[in-house]
């Protein structure tokens, strides 16, 4: 009960409370449906029930809040139909159509009581939003444009965006490297969200990384290892879409699923349907090159052997029709060189004996004209020995001449004399001592 405090008229907050409650029950009676984003599930495990946090946005600005409830039993089974329909549990980030009932409790405010959501809405909402980037990229030129770049004839060096702990990306990892042809690869993990609106930015800027070392890589792979079209919604959206169309290098999918294709795998180069059939369609590159590589390989080889055969079986032939032809040539080159080694012996006995001839008789002119020149030679000397002999001194002084010598040394020239000066003469038979008293110069001398 109100009280009265002058003119004013005091309720209490329990009062109010019971008042609004009266007035929600009679206005909103029954159950209705209503359309919002589920913006956290707050799933509480050890009680099963939800908090569901709803919101309405608009040009991406929230402009309705409202708290709910999901109670254990309808969201087990809520919970169920969607992942029948969907191939996902309730989560973040989804648009719902629900039917609920409005409540209000004193002691926690007002509240949506959710009593039941319409799965092919939230399907129906992932459609519209896929047709229109669709559009929207046609209309930009960029749905074909990673198409239209050239795939590597070897793609050896790959950029994944995945997580590390994916199971698609460890089967992925299994297939390229553990492949039984020895193909060799180089990947680097650029580490991502792979689901829910965090995604896209997560997912745009390693596409921002990889472009600012593109000259290491010849594609990306984008892999997931699973999941319903409702943890794909991130991949309808337009601007990831615009990112991956416009990625320098080829982008290849591997998201891991087989509903509904999404926009982000329609643009990508090449789409496989899980990680692991995305590493067969890389393996089978390298087929598609080793193949006529081998062949020719092949080939060359069968030719080569051939091409040896036949020259082999062509050199033989030469060889026996070059023995035949050295025999009869040595035979015949025999007989000359026979008859020309008897010319030869006959030709030189018989210079040798003309030669030897020619030899003796120099021997004897040499030895004739030696004897003379000996003979002529000691006629020579002999005629010298007799001059020698015939003027000695002493056969000098036999005939009639004689030595003066003036203080022991011959005179030469008068001159050396002067009157009363000592002389000696020397004879055949002695020796004279002798005074000089004069001096007469010839006139007749030079």
């Amino acid at each position: 009960m109100s009280e009265q405090s002058g003119t004013k008229k005091i309720f209490s907050l329990s009062e109010v409370a019971r008042s609004i409650e009266k007035t929600l029950s009679e206005r909103y009676s029954s159950a209705f449906w209503v359309t919002a984003e589920m913006n956290k599930l707050n799933l509480y495990k050890h009680s099963g029930h939800c908090y569901p946090e709803l919101v309405e946005k608009k040009d991406g600005k929230i402009v309705a809040q409202f708290k709910s409830t999901l109670w254990r039993a309808d969201y087990l089974r809520i919970n169920a139909v969607f992942q029948d329909v969907l191939k996902e549990p309730l989560k973040d980030g989804i648009k719902i159509l629900f039917l609920a009932r409005i409540t209000f409790d004193a002691a926690h405010g007002l509240s949506l009581s959710i009593i039941d959501i319409d799965p092919n809405y939230t399907l129906g909402d992932l459609e519209r939003e896929k047709l229109e980037t669709i559009a929207k990229l046609k209309a930009e030129d960029l749905y074909i444009k990673n198409k239209q770049l050239p795939l590597p004839q070897l793609p050896q060096r790959i950029a994944i965006i995945s997580v590390e702990t994916s199971k698609g990306y460890v089967d992925f990892l299994k297939v390229i490297e553990q492949n039984p042809w020895g193909y060799k690869f180089f990947h680097m993990l650029f580490p991502s969200l792979l689901q829910g609106d965090k995604a896209i930015d997560s997912i745009i800027q390693q596409l921002m990384l990889i472009e600012k070392v593109k000259h290491h890589f010849d594609i990306i792979a984008i892999i997931r290892g699973g999941g319903g079209d409702v943890g794909l919604s991130c991949y309808n959206n337009f601007r990831l879409a615009s990112a991956i169309a416009n990625s320098s290098l080829p982008v290849l999918t591997g998201i891991g699923h087989a509903t509904n294709e999404t926009v982000c795998e329609m643009i990508a180069h090449y789409n496989a349907i899980t990680p692991t059939k995305l590493g067969e369609f890389i393996l089978q590159q390298f087929h598609n090159f080793s193949v006529p590589v081998n062949d020719a390989k092949k080939f060359i080889a069968d030719k080569a052997l051939r091409i040896l055969m036949e020259e082999r079986t062509h050199l033989k032939s030469e060889v026996k029709l070059f023995r035949s032809m050295t025999e009869n040539l040595l035979l015949r080159h025999n007989n000359d060189v026979q008859s020309n080694i008897k010319l030869i012996r006959q030709v030189m006995n018989f210079r040798l004996r003309s030669e030897k001839s020619n030899i003796d008789y120099l021997k004897q002119q040499i030895h004739m004209r030696s004897a003379a020149f000996v003979l002529e030679r000691n006629r020579e000397l002999v005629g010298i020995e007799r001059n020698v002999i015939n003027m000695s001194p002493a056969l000098v002084l036999k005939r009639g001449y004689t030595i003066t010598l003036h203080k022991g040394a011959v005179i030469k020239s008068f001159e050396e004399l002067q009157q009363g000066d000592a002389i000696e003469t020397i004879t055949s038979e002695g020796v004279i001592n002798s005074a000089i008293t004069s001096i007469k110069k010839n006139n007749n001398a030079g």
